[in-house]
């Protein structure tokens, strides 16, 4: 099974945003292959925070390949699952036809939750990922971002399965602790339950936080309308 990481770095944030690279990095039965990348031209400026991020600026791209092309490369050889860090980001430039999604993100917050954060970057060191610091670097360029969630991948395989992950990833994500309100930085296990009934009946709350406590609910036996199941 074809595992395609894939990354892009883009002019800004979408909906008005492009691509400007695409980095990629396979994982075949658990290994971690060759990575590459590419830069495209995104016909229109790259912001100034983003530059400030990934460090193409508008004069390295104004010549490059279209970005149907770069696209194009990420079907070269038909993946089985294109993976992500963050998915829901690279799934806004690029769907992958028929292939699955696996968000990285998602998973680490699942199989890694006492993890500080679960940014790529913090996700490296937590894990004590063995790279190759060449290929790993810099940092915020989408063929060693690529390479590092390839990594990660390959760091979830032996705990969970593809399938698994796939799920996951087609569900809200299941936050690893309480990072608002008056229960900010706690556990989930010393949130009461009042207060997960509560985010499940409140429209204001994004699908995450309210899929979390739907699942902690469920967890203590207790229904939505904070009746514990008989």
């Amino acid at each position: 099974m074809l595992l395609r990481v894939l990354d892009f770095e883009t002019t800004g944030l979408p909906p008005d945003a492009a691509i400007v690279e695409v980095g990629w990095c396979d994982v075949v039965d658990g290994v971690v292959g060759e990575q590459g990348s590419m830069l495209v031209n995104p016909k229109r400026p790259i912001s100034i925070e983003a530059m400030a991020t990934h460090h193409i600026r508008d004069h390295e791209v104004s010549a490059a390949d279209p970005i149907d092309l770069g696209l194009r490369r990420l079907m070269d050889d038909k993946p089985d699952v294109f993976v992500a860090h963050h998915a829901a980001f690279e799934q806004e430039f690029f769907k992958g036809g028929d292939a699955a999604w696996i968000c990285t993100l998602k998973v680490a917050r699942r199989l890694w939750p006492d993890a500080p954060r679960h940014t790529n970057s913090v996700l490296r060191y937590y894990l004590e990922l063995d790279l190759d610091e060449e290929r790993a670097m810099p940092p915020h360029r989408a063929a060693p971002d690529a390479y590092v969630t390839a990594h990660i991948l390959a760091k979830a395989l032996p705990l969970a399965s593809i399938e698994d992950m796939v799920k996951w990833t087609k569900q809200p994500s299941l936050l690893p602790r309480c990072t608002f309100g008056q229960h900010s930085s706690k556990t989930w296990d010393d949130v009461p339950t009042s207060y997960l009934t509560w985010m499940t009946g409140n429209e204001g709350m994004d699908a995450d936080k309210r899929y979390t406590a739907r699942h902690h609910l469920k967890l203590r036996g207790v229904g939505q309308q904070g009746r514990r199941a008989s």
